[in-house]
């Protein structure tokens, strides 16, 4: 049977590019996903010496890069007028991931909306271009699932004119925000599915998701309390039900990364190891 891989986002470890590599890689992990929005890891700031350098240290150390995160904030692709910036510097993040030995970049484009509105059709427009660069350069943009239905999120990808847009399986952001069952939204987006997200986690207090995702893309603006909407758990203590999400990655022949995010929590990096060990003894991994 063949194995699932693991992945960390190293950047929640909170340590130096080079340290964060090294604990990765005794943490057990397989790859690592990468924020390259801001910082030393933004392409505008990598110099082709600086993204040698990083190739090396992520090759010694074991590693491979599952995917950059690509999230750009704010309302995603859903402001027109934000998006030819927002769409150039993505194909730059796309081309920074194809020189780390990546081809997957990960992002949220906003909330789809349910009715063929004109949000609708400025995000259509958005993916179209993205999936276009993406599928000439033998990439893909990663949608993160969760703020909408996986139904819904299939439907706006088959509207697409390129498979250069996928989706990034989150399971806990569809049982936190969305109230949708991650088992099914597999076997639902299972023709697009290229990286997955390992989190658990659990509701509160159900609301619209456009609310959640508005309260994010606006850093926070208004007396919105997240923590009593949804609580984000250390793997396997929380909704998702691994037992039957493994198995439906599985069933639809997914063999890629199972990336661990660990956003919050007072120790992070503890959060990350306890994760690793849950994947490496589940008996379907």
């Amino acid at each position: 049977m063949e194995h699932f891989k693991i992945g960390i986002i190293s950047d929640w470890l909170r340590l130096p590019f080079r340290e964060s590599m090294e604990k990765c890689a005794q943490l057990g992990s397989d790859g690592v996903q990468l924020y390259a929005v801001e910082g030393e890891m933004a392409p505008e700031h990598m110099t082709a010496a600086d993204i040698a350098e990083k190739r090396d240290i992520i090759a010694s150390n074991g590693l491979t890069v599952s995917a950059l995160c690509g999230d750009l904030g704010g309302h995603g692709f859903t402001i027109a007028a934000e998006n030819p910036h927002k769409i150039q510097r993505s194909k730059r993040i796309v081309d920074l991931a194809l020189e780390l030995g990546s081809h997957v970049v990960t992002t949220h484009i906003g909330v789809v909306p349910a009715e063929k509105n004109d949000t609708y059709r400025i995000l259509q427009d958005a993916c179209n271009q993205l999936a276009e660069y993406a599928q000439r350069n033998g990439a893909r943009f990663a949608i993160e699932t969760g703020p909408e239905p996986a139904e819904r999120l299939k439907e706006f990808l088959d509207s697409l004119d390129s498979p250069g847009v996928a989706v990034n399986l989150d399971p806990a952001n569809l049982v936190m925000v969305t109230d949708d069952d991650p088992v099914q939204a597999v076997y639902t987006l299972k023709d697009y599915i290229v990286h997955t997200h390992a989190k658990d986690g659990v509701m509160l207090r159900k609301t619209d998701p456009k609310v959640i995702y508005d309260f994010f893309a606006e850093g926070g603006i208004g007396d919105l309390r997240l923590e009593e909407y949804f609580k984000e758990l250390p793997l396997g203590t929380g909704k998702v039900d691994f037992d039957r999400y493994l198995q439906a990655l599985r069933d639809i022949g997914y063999h890629g990364f199972l990336t661990i995010e660990r956003e919050v929590g007072a120790d992070p990096t503890a959060d990350i190891a306890l994760a690793v060990e849950f994947l490496r003894k589940h008996p379907l991994f």
